[in-house]
């Protein structure tokens, strides 16, 4: 077990883009595996989870190297000097790597990780806000869970395959795969792989969507042959979902602020043979208007703090600020007053976010059944999902009617 200085250099080009340039991880680390052609799996596994480890514990890999933001080169080789140590790797004799204090280092993360924000390496205000919203005990499983990395789960695309044949396809390319009990379309991957490469993702046999992501679109009980609109499509994975289960029978509207977003829908749409799907721009109220009472089941995927996918988004922890928490729940309270009236007498709505948060959940819900419009809606159902329960991300769903 050695460090390559090569694999090495990469990783700290691309901490310094994430953490001094404020580029997103994901696009970072995508980058960096294309770095150079000659790298195995084993290579691009080092870049890829190098990276994404020092992004997750960046808060206390800092304090116990004694470093402060903006990081400059040497600060940088002072957290990969952290990470090293406490995953055991031997400290090769680098220039960078000199007078690595190595008992230090272990002695100042057994004093720190008495201090949960910064075990958990997270911020102050983040700390407070999750124990304010579900209490101590909860959060402090809550947060420890959302350390852990993300397990990769694929949604069978029922449009072009099944559950069985997927997985024997993959299985003769060497990725395992293991069912789960209550969810038909999901398959979760024993071991991290890039599948994205497969020929089966580029025949648009499967995407890639967290297990919980995918109990949304069955909450929203549709049927082939309905008018059903997707309000808040974005890149559209719970879309496709939705599609699928429509069985390519009826309307099926995606529809999004963005038009870059919906281009990426279209794209991955045509990939996964999914035919019903019409796609609208809201550039102004009267989209919304037009549809008004006219749908069968509306999905409001709202915007949120994203507080229940850290362990998919590590980078969040840091690009998010308590203003955006503020801002954001105003925004729902108006997606949710707005997009409800596109509901028909007798049909459904489901609210959901990625977020665990009760005031960006169910109490948005119950405030909204106080309004004006939600005095037409009866509650139906809510579901609340933990990752320290359920091994995935954190959602919240709920379930209501519109009175006939």
């Amino acid at each position: 077990m050695r460090l390559h200085r090569n694999l090495v250099y990469t990783t700290i080009d691309s901490l310094h883009a994430i953490f001094n340039e404020g580029e997103y991880a994901d696009k970072v680390v995508a980058r960096a595996l294309k770095k150079d052609k000659r790298w195995g799996s084993a290579d691009r596994k080092f870049v890829a989870e190098t990276i994404y480890e020092i992004v997750r514990w960046k808060r206390l890999y800092a304090e116990i190297a004694s470093v402060k933001e903006p990081y400059d080169r040497d600060d940088l080789w002072r957290m990969f000097a952290v990470w090293a140590v406490l995953r055991g790797y031997p400290i090769p004799d680098w220039r960078q790597l000199e007078g690595t204090p190595e008992r230090k280092i272990k002695g100042r993360f057994d004093e720190l990780s008495k201090i949960r924000a910064v075990k958990e390496s997270i911020p102050d205000w983040m700390d407070e806000l999750g124990v304010k919203e579900l209490g101590e005990k909860v959060w402090a499983t809550e947060i420890a869970a959302q350390n852990q990395p993300a397990k990769v789960v694929l949604r069978v695309n029922t449009l072009k395959t099944t559950r069985e044949k997927l997985r024997a396809i993959l299985m003769d390319q060497n990725i395992e795969t293991e069912f789960l009990k209550e969810q038909p379309d999901a398959l979760v991957l024993k071991e991290r792989a890039n599948v994205f490469l497969t020929d089966a993702f580029k025949q648009g046999l499967f995407e890639v969507q967290d297990a919980n992501s995918q109990l949304v679109a069955t909450y929203l009980d549709v049927k082939p042959g309905m008018r059903v609109v997707d309000t808040c499509a974005g890149a559209g994975g719970k879309t496709l979902h939705i599609a699928s289960l429509m069985e390519n029978k009826g309307q099926l509207i995606a529809m999004d602020l963005y038009e870059s977003k919906l281009k990426q829908l279209k794209l991955r749409a045509k990939r996964n043979a999914a035919f019903n799907i019409e796609y609208r721009i809201i550039d102004s109220t009267k989209v919304i208007k037009k549809l008004h009472e006219k749908a069968d089941r509306v999905l409001i995927d709202a915007p949120c703090s994203g507080l229940g996918v850290l362990k998919r988004n590590p980078d969040s922890k840091w690009k998010l600020q308590p203003e955006f928490i503020d801002n954001i729940r105003k925004v729902q309270a108006e997606v949710l007053e707005s997009y409800s009236k596109i509901v028909k007498p007798g049909g459904k709505l489901v609210y959901a976010t990625c977020s665990v948060l009760p005031s960006e959940n169910q109490e948005q819900i119950q405030r909204f059944l106080t309004t004006e419009a939600g005095k037409n809606f009866t509650f139906v159902k809510e579901t609340k999902l933990l990752a320290s329960e359920s091994g995935f991300d954190g959602f919240y769903m709920a379930q209501l009617e519109r009175k006939s």
